[in-house]
């Protein structure tokens, strides 16, 4: 009998990939982590609005005063930093690399096409997660309409327009923040070591959009708070799946171990090879 074509093992991977994630969950300590999860983002989110709210009534107005006129001609390397946590260029790298993936899946076999499919599983994490927290940071946005820093021609933290849809009227919660975050946290489950260079990452994108003056401090941190927010509940979304993620006793969720990164020099080679 035949092997199957390329194009017929392209749509059987694609087909997979895609039933993975919406099929039912089966994990069986997934309640426990259900708990856990909640508990630990209620604490943490309370915590956040209340740092939100004490900005917006405290610093909001004062810091923006502080940060070099809007259009600097000095702060071009900044324009450039900021760039990096831009929702658009980030979801269209990540896509494009899972459609590479995907179309250099069918040329392996075995093992090396098992490890490869692995990586890609943890690339749908990263993208989930940045695309699901910019869709709802929009979607905020056009809600609250909080004016960006001087909308009116005043330092005012309480410049509303609600259901603006407007760009003058997207500065809460701040996307910046939110894709930069999303994408830290995102990073940071699948691999724990890089934690402190991905939380630096997101530091560095709203410190930029501060000193660009496209966002007050509060806008910021609750872009942060629902990047975490995100990436926690999407990893949740795969450990349930067993996908990526492992749920411990007591509720505490684990990335699964994951190919060497040797491994996956060596597959890339594979697929990529005449």
């Amino acid at each position: 009998m035949a092997a199957p074509g390329y194009v017929s093992q392209l749509g059987t991977i694609l087909g997979q990939a895609l039933a993975q994630l919406v099929r039912a969950p089966s994990h069986s300590r997934r309640a426990e982590a259900a708990r856990h999860w909640a508990k630990r983002s209620l604490a943490f989110a309370t915590l956040t609005a209340l740092v939100i709210i004490a900005l917006m009534f405290l610093l909001d107005a004062y810091e923006i005063t502080l940060m070099p006129v809007r259009g600097t001609a000095g702060l071009w390397p900044l324009r450039i930093v900021t760039d990096f946590g831009k929702s658009e260029y980030v979801l269209w790298a990540l896509f494009g690399f899972l459609v590479v993936m995907m179309l250099l899946a069918p040329r392996l076999r075995g093992m090396s096409r098992a490890i490869w499919l692995s990586v890609g599983t943890r690339v749908q994490y990263i993208f989930l997660t940045v695309l699901l927290a910019v869709m709802l940071g929009e979607v905020l946005k056009g809600i609250i309409g909080r004016g960006r820093p001087f909308v009116g021609g005043a330092a005012n933290a309480f410049h509303f327009k609600h259901f603006a849809w407007s760009e003058v009227y997207a500065s809460f919660p701040s996307g910046h923040a939110t894709t930069s975050f999303a994408l830290a946290f995102a990073v940071a489950a699948l691999w724990p070591r890089l934690r402190a260079l991905m939380i630096a990452y997101a530091v560095i994108i709203c410190c930029s959009r501060l000193v660009l003056l496209a966002h007050h401090p509060s806008d910021v941190v609750a872009g942060g708070l629902l990047g975490w927010i995100v990436a926690m509940a999407v990893r949740y979304w795969f450990a349930a799946r067993h996908l990526a993620f492992i749920i411990r006793p007591g509720g505490h969720i684990d990335p699964l171990p994951g190919p060497s990164a040797a491994h996956v020099k060596r597959v890339a080679r594979e697929a990529i090879a005449p």
